[in-house]
């Protein structure tokens, strides 16, 4: 289990804060642009599930960010603490294929923007009030993990699939500050992907989860292994994947949270069965939504990060 600090109980929280990344993911096949990015999917899907949410990050002043901003705050996640910075929004450009959303390339942004925000004293305390903090391998946060770790959160992480993010070197500096490691694993088998969560787990991190597309998700947590198979939405009638895995794991840390998930208390195997069990149910119905949360305007015809963007559609 993880070497790190454990700080005192605390009274229950039922809340979440993204922190990190935000984009803007440019559908090209429907010359469309969404709101998006991992933090703010995972937020955007907690107050979905009925949890109060919070996203901390950075916006970009151009016309991306001033509508990707608009519409997060739409959904009810409050974004009062982030900060706006001189450059363009990241865009990530996508289309649809059978179902699937395949990505065609990245536009990083301004480098301003695309900088994690610091942890300062205010912004620690801010961060203290929340049961769960998710970030991720996109958002330049593992300088600020250790800080976070010890300001009382539960800390949730997004590895993606690169294997840059399971090199031991990267493992080693972030595992140890995590209580929820995810890690998407449709390239691998079942017994690499259970292999990689053992070893995740061995690093530090209190708990690993690894979602494997149509072939279910396993999770683990150094001392119960638990799988769940995929609930599978049928191609015909579904939007597009985008945002499945980001609602699987918002779906399983509320379903944690609301069984008493805590660094001072052992989860039961019923209670992660359950929690896979609500995860696969929210990406379930994340495929029949509009890219990550929908709330998307009409894309630029030039593939650039600063087109002038509408208002966004009603969410």
């Amino acid at each position: 289990m993880s070497p790190r600090a454990s700080p005192a109980p605390r009274e229950t929280l039922m809340n979440v804060l993204g922190f990190g990344d935000n984009t803007v993911d440019r559908f090209v096949d429907r010359g469309t642009d969404y709101p998006g990015g991992n933090c703010v999917n995972v937020a955007v899907y907690a107050h979905r599930l009925g949890l109060d949410a919070s996203y901390l990050g950075v916006f970009g002043d151009d016309d991306l960010g001033t509508a990707l901003r608009t519409a997060v705050t739409a959904q009810g996640v409050t974004t009062n603490h982030s900060v706006v910075r001189h450059g363009d929004t990241s865009v990530s450009v996508l289309h649809v294929r059978d179902g699937d959303r395949v990505f065609l390339g990245y536009e990083p942004g301004g480098d301003a923007v695309h900088e994690a925000l610091p942890l300062t004293p205010a912004l620690l305390a801010y961060v203290s009030s929340f049961a769960l903090v998710h970030s991720s391998v996109y958002s330049r946060t593992e300088a600020e993990l250790p800080q976070l770790a010890t300001a009382g959160p539960l800390v949730s992480f997004d590895f993606s699939d690169e294997e840059e993010f399971r090199a031991p070197a990267y493992l080693d500096r972030v595992c140890p500050h995590v209580d929820l490691a995810l890690l998407s694993c449709s390239h691998l088998d079942e017994t690499a992907t259970r292999a990689v969560l053992v070893e995740v787990v061995r690093r530090g991190a209190g708990m690993a989860l690894a979602t494997r597309g149509l072939d279910g998700a396993i999770a683990y947590d150094g001392r119960t292994t638990a799988a769940t198979p995929a609930r599978a939405a049928d191609p015909d009638s579904m939007s597009d994947t985008m945002g499945c895995g980001d609602a699987f794991l918002a779906g399983f840390a509320v379903a944690l949270l609301r069984s008493g998930w805590s660094r001072h208390v052992s989860l039961t195997a019923e209670a992660l069965e359950h929690a896979l069990y609500q995860g696969a149910q929210a990406a379930y119905h994340q495929c029949f939504v509009e890219a990550a949360f929908g709330c998307g305007w009409p894309a630029p015809a030039a593939r650039t990060g600063g087109g002038n963007a509408s208002e966004p559609m009603p969410c």
